[in-house]
């Protein structure tokens, strides 16, 4: 069974552990290049990302962080197919990190079905979510603790969200990393 993950124990263990870097050079997708403009400018589409990835992760039993670096994978590879105009989606075949998957899919076509009521048009186009997808897998990559049954990762994205619907994220939060 795994500690919930608003455990103090776990909280105070993830506070402690030390988790080596990973080389940015070792980075999948090394040609999709995630500037901190573009994080700044399309920042409330890489917040609802985080969200919908920890939501799906935390409705999925026993997610942990390789669950959610498959599901990103998946994801990364989809959305590349889509920007050459051909749709072929892929799952993984983990059916924990497929159900992460398709939870995510069916936020992302939430988030840009309710697009207009929000702004009055539609932004958001497969290549900025391809952006943030593979800077949300850089970010597992470079918080995942490596433990089989680890959920570093998603501890870190669900320190970014309030606890309860509509409170304000915590000052100061911010997912562009220096």
């Amino acid at each position: 069974m795994n500690c919930p993950l608003d455990c103090e124990y776990l909280r105070d263990a993830h506070r402690h552990e030390k988790i080596t870097p990973t080389d940015p050079h070792d980075f999948p997708n090394q040609d999709i290049r995630v500037t901190e403009e573009f994080l700044r400018d399309h920042e409330p589409l890489l917040l609802f990302l985080a969200g919908a990835l920890v939501d799906a992760a935390l409705a999925t039993p026993d997610a942990v962080d390789f669950d959610v670096r498959e599901a990103l994978d998946a994801l990364v590879r989809t959305y590349r197919t889509l920007q050459s105009g051909v749709y072929y989606e892929t799952r993984p075949a983990n059916p924990i990190a497929a159900n992460i998957c398709r939870l995510a899919q069916a936020a992302i076509e939430e988030w840009r079905k309710e697009e207009p009521e929000r702004t009055g048009m539609t932004r958001t186009r497969d290549s900025d979510v391809l952006t943030l997808l593979a800077f949300l897998q850089r970010l597992e990559l470079d918080n995942n603790n490596g433990r089989t049954r680890g959920r570093a990762y998603l501890d870190f994205l669900r320190g970014f969200f309030p606890e309860k619907p509509g409170e304000a994220a915590p000052a100061g939060s911010s997912l562009i990393i220096p």
